[in-house]
C-alpha cells in the first residue's frame, strides 16, 4: 500500500495509480453533495441544464455538515453512507467526474462505471467528523440552499486523509479485506 498527497482536479494518470487500500492526502477543490442534490443535478441533465460547478476532474463528498460554529469553517463534516448516490453516480462519472469521498459499499453498477470511466472511490473515517473539518480551509453553498445541510458547497481542502476503498481497476477494499481476514 502506497501514499499519495494528491491536488484536484484529478486526472486519469492520478487515478489509475490508486489501488485499494492506498492512503491519500488530497488538497484543493471539493464538492458536496447527498440525495437530494444529486436527485437534482441529474435532472437538470436530464433537461439539458448545467450542473452547478465544473464536472471535470471533480470529487464530491456526500456529506451534510452539521451547522457551523461561530469562528469555524464548518460544522462537523462525517462521510454519508455511499449507496443512496448509485442511482446517479454513473451519470456523473460519464460526464467527467473522478472521485467520489463517503463510507460504505457501492453497488456493482457504480463499480462497472468506475472502471469504465477511471473513477477513484475514496473513504473517509465515519466517526472522525470534527478532525475532517480542520482539514476544511474555505466553505461556500453554491447550490441549492433550501436544501440546508444538503446544499452543494465548494469546499476548499488542505491534506484532507482518505483511503481508496474502491479502485478503478474494479478493487472493492470492502470485498478484499475481508477476504484477508477471512482467510486466516
Amino acid at each position: 500500500m502506497a501514499e499519495y498527497k494528491l491536488k484536484t482536479p484529478l486526472t486519469d494518470a492520478d487515478v489509475e495509480k490508486l489501488k485499494i487500500g492506498d492512503s491519500v492526502r488530497l488538497s484543493g477543490v471539493i464538492y458536496t453533495a447527498r440525495d437530494a442534490a444529486h436527485k437534482r443535478m441529474v435532472e437538470g441533465l436530464d433537461k439539458g441544464q448545467p450542473l452547478p460547478f465544473d464536472i471535470k476532474g471533480s470529487l464530491v463528498y456526500y456529506v451534510g455538515p452539521s451547522p457551523t460554529k461561530p469562528g469555524n469553517v464548518i460544522g462537523s463534516a462525517g462521510p454519508t453512507t455511499a449507496y443512496r448516490m448509485d442511482p446517479y453516480a454513473p451519470r456523473l462519472m460519464e460526464i467527467g467526474m473522478k472521485g467520489m469521498i463517503a463510507k460504505g459499499k457501492r453497488s456493482d453498477a457504480v463499480k462497472d462505471a468506475m472502471k469504465a470511466h477511471k473513477v477513484v472511490y475514496l473513504g473517509a473515517t465515519g466517526g472522525a467528523a470534527a478532525l475532517i473539518a480542520r482539514c476544511i480551509k474555505k466553505c461556500d453553498v453554491i447550490a441549492y440552499e433550501d436544501l440546508g445541510p444538503e446544499a452543494v458547497r465548494r469546499l476548499e481542502v488542505e491534506d484532507f486523509p482518505l483511503i481508496v476503498v474502491g479502485d478503478a481497476q474494479g478493487g472493492d477494499l470492502y470485498i478484499e479485506g475481508r477476504k484477508k481476514y477471512e482467510s486466516r
